[in-house]
């Protein structure tokens, strides 16, 4: 379960990705599938979770890695980079974006 405090020594990685309600469903289980079968397991993870917008046009997803490295040898893996082709099938755009915790409440 992500932990969210500050300061942190965690890298957080926000992904927004832009889909329709008709793919939203089918980039979710994807999502879903790549957690659970790889990035979970990756050296460095700590923790994640998806959101998904009522009208299923964009699914946002918060995720800690101990490391900024650690996060980028996972996007670097054959394995993300075959499922990621096909994640950016589904989506106008995805974008991750790492941000240091500045505050919280």
């Amino acid at each position: 379960m992500p932990t969210i405090v500050s300061p942190s020594s965690a890298q957080t990685v926000l992904t927004t990705f832009e889909t329709t309600p008709g793919t939203c469903q089918d980039l979710l289980d994807l999502l879903n599938a790549a957690y659970t079968e790889v990035i979970s397991k990756q050296p460095g993870f700590i923790a994640a979770a998806l959101h998904v917008n009522d009208a299923q046009t964009r699914i946002a997803n918060y995720s800690q890695w101990q490391r900024r490295e650690d996060y980028q040898a996972m996007l670097r893996s054959d394995e993300m980079r075959k499922r990621n082709r096909v994640i950016n099938e589904l989506c106008r755009s995805f974008e991750p974006v790492m941000y240091d915790v500045a505050a919280v409440f």
